[in-house]
């Protein structure tokens, strides 16, 4: 596949603000995988060029967050396991469904998550909901679930996580995106596994992209542990925000 210069430079410059937000808030998806549409791929090899460059960016803030003691492993590794297995079965729908229904899975999909956050002020406060003695069977229930999401959908898989560990495990906020982070590499490596055995990974954009992706990524997990759980707020509202526009455009204006 052929791609003009000016499409390596646009989907490059978008996946590094992706990694960037992603690292901080989750979310990145929201910037990426349209990228990789406007680039002209279709849904699958969009899908399957995301997941490779997003793979290696949340590999960079996976790495950021554990040296600096936010990891929580044991829920984390748990949570891991559960994500690589739920992506596997969501990339795998992928590879069979009608393109549009994908689309408009994603048009479904992602503003729960707004809704979710926007009505819930308190969405960032953690909150204890599973006993200590059932907290690793919630986490690995969490990582089917949000990981299976994460091969169907993608987008907002990191802010799900995100809000499950605060506001059902109770974590706190920079513990929780540290675990995120961890738990949708296992999502990412299951679906990329998924992607690449059905050959719809486009390498020759994917791969530029991803250093892109995990410059963006080391920079905003850099920030987020500076800065904490104001900044991670912020860039969640940032995101929202996009979020919502985003999604207004696509049922109101692009059809």
């Amino acid at each position: 596949m052929n791609l003009p210069l000016e499409t390596y430079v646009a989907v490059c410059s978008l996946v590094f603000l992706a990694g960037f937000i992603d690292a901080i808030a989750g979310g990145g998806g929201l910037i990426s995988l349209p990228a990789y549409y406007a680039a002209g791929l279709p849904p699958a090899l969009a899908a399957g060029s995301n997941k490779l460059s997003g793979f290696l960016g949340t590999a960079v803030a996976t790495y950021n967050y554990a040296k600096k003691g936010y990891m929580p492993w044991k829920v984390g590794l748990t949570s891991f396991a559960g994500s690589f297995f739920g992506s596997m079965g969501g990339a795998w729908l992928v590879t069979v469904l009608n393109p549009d229904i994908v689309k408009l899975g994603v048009l479904v999909a992602l503003p729960l998550i707004a809704i979710f956050v926007l009505v819930n002020k308190d969405s960032l406060t953690p909150r204890e909901r599973v006993s200590k003695d059932k907290q690793l069977i919630a986490a690995f229930l969490i990582g089917v679930i949000i990981g299976f999401y994460d091969g169907l959908v993608g987008p907002g898989t990191g802010t799900f996580l995100q809000l499950m560990f605060v506001s059902i495990l109770g974590m706190q906020v920079l513990m929780a995106s540290g675990a995120a982070r961890l738990v949708n590499l296992g999502s990412n490596i299951g679906a990329l596994l998924m992607y690449m055995s059905k050959g719809v990974v486009l390498y020759s954009l994917a791969l530029p992209a991803a250093l892109f992706g995990m410059l963006g990524n080391y920079l905003g997990s850099a920030l987020a542990i500076k800065r904490g759980t104001k900044v991670i707020r912020t860039i969640l509202v940032v995101v929202l925000v996009l979020l919502m526009a985003k999604i207004a455009y696509d049922l109101f204006v692009a059809q």
